[in-house]
């Protein structure tokens, strides 16, 4: 790797992405220890961060722990809506390559709630609109960004089967979901690299989607293109390519990277 150009801000970079992947505040020796760096230089730079707000100091514990600045500049990240922006653009090139619409969508709960909806000429209408929430399990973009959880958050959000909400035009014969079904489904999805519905949200339709993954791993999104049930195994081939792709672009532009 080439050395920065900026070697104290890409120092001061590094800390704040080590505290934001802990679970919870951490002693200066260890984050020094953690990335390589000499105590005095990461006791140096904290007494900076510390001085603007990205960091507090317990000093009963001796740790440190990310500041309200942090906070702040994630809720400004929320408020410029950089993943829809960046998003929009890919799910219309999307729709314009496959003919059928698409969309993005982002985690929250046990739901995945619409960002971004592209919609095909004459495509039929989706329930998938802008601002509107579905049970994540049931979707292939809650598919998508659930396979990507670690097990204990997984199972967190799914503690017992009433945690699991159906919908009535759901195949008549579909077995009830669980946990165990949930697990199963999942595999399939880290074992194919996309998810697929089919009928499960509205009958008749299928999906695919892929998750967009931040720099620490976690699902940020999931971009998803819907089309009828039962069309040809090459519009399915070609639908997971492009969501697969544009997946992958997406999850290296919120990295800051092509």
């Amino acid at each position: 790797m080439a050395e920065p150009k900026a070697p104290a801000a890409d120092q001061v970079l590094a800390i704040l992405t080590h505290l934001a992947a802990q679970r919870g505040p951490a002693p200066a020796a260890a984050i020094a220890t953690a990335l390589g760096l000499p105590r005095s230089t990461t006791y140096q730079l904290l007494a900076v961060l510390q001085e603007r707000g990205f960091v507090v100091h317990l000093p009963e514990e001796r740790r440190y722990g990310l500041g309200v600045a942090a906070f702040e500049l994630s809720s400004g990240f929320s408020r410029q809506q950089p993943l829809t922006r960046l998003g929009r653009p890919l799910v219309a090139g999307l729709v314009d390559r496959l003919g059928e619409s698409g969309h993005l969508a982002v985690l929250h709960g046990r739901d995945v709630l619409y960002l971004v909806e592209e919609r095909a000429a004459r495509r039929p209408s989706l329930v998938s609109d802008v601002g509107v929430r579905l049970p994540a399990h049931l979707t292939a973009s809650g598919r998508a960004m659930l396979a990507v959880l670690p097990p204990a958050q997984l199972r967190a959000l799914y503690p017992d089967r009433a945690a699991f909400a159906e919908r009535a035009s759901g195949p008549a014969d579909a077995a009830p979901w669980t946990y165990s079904r949930l697990k199963s489904v999942l595999a399939e999805v880290r074992t194919a690299g996309v998810a697929g519905e089919h009928g499960e949200v509205t009958s008749g339709l299928a999906s695919v989607g892929a998750a967009v993954v931040d720099h620490l791993g976690w699902p940020a999104a999931a971009i998803a293109v819907t089309f009828a049930e039962g069309s040809s195994d090459e519009l399915v081939r070609a639908a997971t390519g492009a969501v697969t792709d544009a997946a992958a672009t997406l999850s290296r532009r919120i990295r800051g990277t092509r």
